[in-house]
This record gives structure tokens, sequence and C-alpha cells, in this order.
């Protein structure tokens, strides 16, 4: 698989529009390790190799368990979460997957049993952010190249 293009250079413009979300998350009251989170488990229902490998190492170096990591693929049966995290995540499924009917009533219940309207926006804005950079790196196919070729057993 070859890049198309580089959209940041091509669409300067409206690629410094897609990093504003991102940017914005820093300064989020959400946390850090929650928001890495979101970021694998969206990447993962989405595909994105690219997400993937960045967001897992960026979780690995700031102290996140591989286990929960690795889990994050099975997250509804993995007890490691805390009910909080496991609301964001259902969160996470829905929104990324909006087609099958959007966020369902009792994923929404769930989020406001652990977080004010104010986290609940910054979540929709870490899932919707994450969800930009996946379609933008899988439509380009910005692939790394350590990605692109299986790996050696050793």
């Amino acid at each position: 698989m070859t890049d198309r293009f580089d959209f940041g250079t091509t669409a300067q413009d409206a690629y410094r529009a897609c990093l504003a979300l991102p940017k914005y998350m820093k300064s989020a009251d959400l946390d850090w390790g929650l928001q890495e989170l979101i970021k694998i488990r969206a990447s993962m229902v989405n595909g994105c190799a690219t997400c993937i490998d960045g967001h897992t190492a960026d979780a690995a170096e700031h102290g996140e368990s591989l286990r929960r990591i690795a889990s994050l693929a099975a997250w509804k049966e993995a007890a490691c979460y805390t009910p909080k995290e496991r609301a964001a995540l259902a969160f996470t499924d829905e929104v990324t997957l909006i087609s099958n009917g959007g966020v369902s009533d009792a994923v929404w219940e769930e989020m406001t049993q652990h977080f004010s309207n104010e986290e609940i926006a910054d979540v929709m804005a870490a899932v919707i952010a994450i969800n930009v950079f996946n379609r933008l790196t899988i439509a380009t196919h910005k692939i790394p190249e350590d990605l692109q070729t299986p790996a050696r057993a050793s």
C-alpha cells in the first residue's frame, strides 16, 4: 500500500482545523489515560493500524499496562476497566459506529452516571478527534513502513 498524498500539505487549512480538536484535548479536564484508551479503542473499531500503533506506544510509555491495552479489543469481556472507563468505551464504540443507530439511551444513561455534561462533551470531542485522524490515515494509506512488512520472529 502506498501513500496517496499528504493531506496536511495538500489541504493545509483543513488539516489545521483537524488539529484543533487534539490541541483542545490537551487542555481538557479529561484524564490523559482515559483519552488514550478512547483513541486506541476507536482506532481498533475503525481498523487504523497507524493510530493503534502510535497510541498504544504512547499509553505504554506513560504507564498503561500492556494487559489493559490489549484487552481493549474485547473490553466488554475484560474485568480490568473501571465502571467509568467502561462507560466511556461503550460511548466510544457507539459514537464511532454512529451508523448503527447512534448512542443508545442505555449508554447515554451510563455516561451520565460517571461524567458531567462538560465531561461528556470532552469524551465526545476525544472520540470525534481520533475518528477524524483514523479516516485521514486510512483514506490516504498513511501506514508506517514498519507496519507494512511482516515482523521477524525472534
